[in-house]
């Protein structure tokens, strides 16, 4: 027989209570179901001790068949409702092939203790997965701009009109800019749609609004912020550089992307597949619209100071166009949003299989 606790008890910040099926932090109840709180039941009861598969098989489950997939997900979501990292635990510790201990102190939740696990609450879960997919994702944004500048650093390297240090110097400031700007657009769009996912159930409509709101916000203020310093700086600043609109629409597709691909209804590969696709077409359609993207913005401010050295004429000479031309940019805009889409959303989901592998 297992040694499940009778009344409450406490750890850290949370108050189990086996008797009201409840478990609670900070005195909000988490939500967990029968099953998996039987399981931690059962974790705190033999805390210290190791508890075998076939234990949880037998008094959780009640000797119903189930996978080893079975228990690894409860195990998964208990630690995911406790704030736990399978790689450093707190609560729940691996113990390879053999089963799980539960490690955390547990103490009688009499009346001072549970005022004492209100004061320690720890944070939500969701936000730790919200923080670490969205930097997942900025730094997959910050991979795609900087092989969207290496393309237009080396276009650019070729045409400049001084040898050496000067192309070198041109391939360097584009990769360095595009990188920024695509670590900013990323960070907008890719907490934006984790946040607007973390109370629906990643339910891809709200992705999508999330990665629109982000992509706005953040397209917004890099377009003011950089007709401000043009002004400042030059006295006078291009209008059309990408912008607001660009972003909202580019973040939504990178939303839907991520919606489709989050939902379980695909591989990740083909996730990341359809999430370049929808980027791609979105990166063609703003062109075509009267929108710029990168490569766009770069040949409207090379085009807009006399002085300036850079020149992507070559990549309209591709296409049989006589400088940077439509077809230049949509071609440009759909390689970008292709790369920007497929690395965001590649790297949230290699991030998450990661979290859940650890289980």
């Amino acid at each position: 027989m297992t040694d499940i606790p009778k009344s409450r008890v406490a750890f850290d910040g949370f108050v189990l209570d086996p008797a009201d099926r409840q478990l609670s932090r900070g005195g909000t109840p988490v939500e967990i179901n029968a099953r998996y709180l039987d399981a931690l039941a059962l974790l705190v009861g033999e805390r210290g001790k190791l508890v075998t598969k076939d234990r949880f098989l037998q008094q959780v489950w009640r000797g119903i068949p189930v996978t080893d997939e079975a228990l690894t997900q409860c195990i998964r979501t208990l630690r995911r409702q406790l704030g736990d990292d399978a790689a450093a635990p707190r609560f729940i510790e691996t113990v390879p092939k053999h089963g799980y201990r539960f490690i955390a102190a547990v103490r009688a939740a009499d009346d001072e203790s549970a005022a004492s696990a209100i004061r320690e609450a720890p944070a939500d879960p969701r936000w730790r997965q919200v923080r670490t997919l969205g930097v997942a994702g900025t730094l997959g944004g910050g991979l795609a701009g900087a092989m969207g500048g290496l393309f237009y650093g080396f276009a650019g390297a070729s045409q400049t009109a001084q040898p050496g240090m000067g192309a070198a110097s041109v391939l360097i400031v584009l990769v360095c800019v595009t990188v920024v700007v695509a670590l900013i657009g990323a960070a907008g769009v890719a907490f934006g749609i984790c946040a607007a996912t973390l109370a629906t159930k990643r339910q891809w409509q709200w992705s999508v609004a999330g990665g629109a709101f982000g992509g706005l916000v953040v397209g917004a203020v890099v377009n003011l912020l950089g007709i401000d310093a043009f002004n400042l700086l030059l006295g006078s600043a291009p209008a059309g550089i990408t912008g607001a609109p660009e972003g909202a629409v580019l973040g939504a597709a990178v939303g839907f992307g991520a919606g489709l691909a989050r939902s379980g209804r695909v591989s990740v590969r083909r996730g990341v597949a359809f999430a370049a696709l929808a980027g791609g077409v979105t990166g063609v359609a703003i062109p075509l619209l009267g929108g710029r993207l990168m490569g766009g913005s770069l040949a409207l401010l090379a085009d807009s100071f006399p002085g300036s050295r850079l020149s992507l004429d070559r990549i309209g000479s591709w296409f049989g166009e006589d400088g940077f031309g439509p077809t230049s940019q949509a071609v440009t805009g759909g390689l970008e949003g292709l790369l920007f889409a497929g690395c965001i959303v590649g790297a949230m989901l290699f991030a998450e299989q990661a979290d859940r592998t650890r289980a």
